[in-house]
Formats: structure tokens, sequence, C-alpha cells
């Protein structure tokens, strides 16, 4: 794929409409990079122009103020806004919850003003402006699809709709987990929780969490998030249900149905 970076957007004396903040699991998480690959071509398909930092992007610290260290995460903060704003960008679109509650609530006070808006929420806009053509009668029409709710997308920033109205797009059915929305269960990653290993305790959370899922019989676990992604699926993968039940971020989703 041949995206643009804001280097060579910069030299062309070009600015894009977006800049795609693609995060440190989007670019090299395997299983996230294909939600990159799929949301890219979402962007590509309508004649967004975006672009994105490529090497200049740093990890935003998400993890080490969830872990404690404030003063890495000021440093890894300063070095992307001084980019941010070198470029003078206005509006970032992620895929990450983690990237984007860190972007749009914890930069500000550090000098890093812009509009963040997670990419479930651009998906539903372009679907409303009838940008994004779905195939009549797509992929997933008819099946059954449960949404696994992000902790930084619903509690954190109160985006519940946004997904929902995404996959109700896609003609499919939409089975609730018994916690679900404000009362959703954490995939077991947040908090820098991804990098550490488990507190003592007689269950793990993302087993728990893919119990639920597993529950309401839906052949799809619809995420938003790349850790939500990976735990979700190592949980299915422990109940070995993985040829029958596929974990899929909503742009997976939305890929596979356009026209």
């Amino acid at each position: 794929m041949k995206v643009m970076t804001m280097a060579e957007m910069a030299m062309n004396g070009e600015s894009p409409e977006i800049l795609f903040w693609v995060g440190c699991a989007g670019s090299f998480d395997q299983r996230a990079q294909k939600i990159t690959k799929a949301f890219a071509s979402i962007l590509d398909k309508v004649g967004m122009r975006y672009a994105i930092l490529g090497k200049e992007e740093a990890c935003t610290g998400d993890p080490a103020r969830r872990a404690g260290n404030e003063f890495l995460f000021q440093m890894m903060a300063y070095q992307n806004i001084q980019i941010l704003n070198g470029y003078g960008i206005k509006k970032i679109v992620t895929t990450c919850p983690h990237c984007f509650n860190t972007l749009k609530n914890e930069y500000p006070e550090l000098g890093g003003n812009y509009e963040v808006i997670h990419h479930t929420t651009l998906l539903q806009q372009l679907i409303d402006e009838g940008r994004i053509q779905l195939k009549e009668g797509g992929a997933f029409k008819g099946k059954k699809i449960s949404f696994h709710d992000s902790c930084y997308l619903g509690r954190a920033n109160n985006i519940y709709e946004a997904p929902r109205k995404v996959l109700e797009a896609l003609d499919a059915e939409l089975v609730e987990m018994k916690r679900c929305r404000s009362k959703g269960l954490c995939c077991g990653a947040g908090g820098a929780q991804m990098f550490k290993e488990d507190e003592p305790g007689n269950q793990r959370i993302n087993i728990e969490r893919a119990d639920e899922a597993l529950a309401t019989g839906a052949g799809f676990i619809a995420a938003a998030c790349p850790f939500c992604n990976t735990m979700m699926t190592d949980g299915v993968k422990n109940r070995e249900k993985e040829n029958e039940v596929a974990v899929l971020d909503v742009a997976e989703l939305v890929a596979q149905s356009m026209e």
C-alpha cells in the first residue's frame, strides 16, 4: 500500500484532511497491522486525503503513564506534540482507544490541542454521509455479532453508539453480552496490564470476558481496540472456539462489506 507520510506531503506543499495516528500496536503487532491496512483501504476507497507520520510517530506514552512513569510519559508526549505542531496538524484519527484518549484528553495540558476522533466515529460519519457504500446482502447480513466495549472508548469517553451503528449498517444482528456499555467488563489489557505478568487470582480477565461473548452465541466478536482484539482472541483460543468464532475489528468488518 502506498500511504503518504506527513514529510512527503509537506515537501509537496500539501496538507491532509486528517492525520491517521497508527499507534504502536497498529505499526508492529502482526494482528493489528491487518486492522491498520483495513482502515487505510477504507480511507483510500472513500477518497479521503490522509497521511501518517511514519518513522516520526512515537508511542503516545499511555502505557508509561498508566504504569506510573510520569517522567517518561511527558518526555514522549512533548516529542510527539513538537512534531504534530510543527506540521500544523488539526485533526487526528486513530484505531486505538488508548492513543485516542491520550491525544484527546491528556495532550492539551502539555500544549497539544487537536480534534481527535476514534475510527469507529469516523466510519459512522462516512456511512451517514453515504461515502461508504456497503454491498447489498454483504458478508455479515443476518449474522450474529457481539460488540465488546473498550474501556477507553466507553467509560472513559462515552462512545457507545458509533461502533454499534456501524455494525447495524452491515445488516447484522447485534447481540449484547450481559455486561455491556457502561457496565462492560475490561478485556484485561488496559492500564499497562498488557505488558506485565498476571497477578494472583483464580480467573484470567480475558477468559472471563471471552466466556461472556461466547455465551451470546454470536459467530463474530467485534472489537474497536487492538489490545481488546488480542485479549479476546486469546480467550476464544483458550476455549478452543477459534474455528467457530472470529474476533474482528469494526474496520475489518466494514472493509469486507464495502462495494
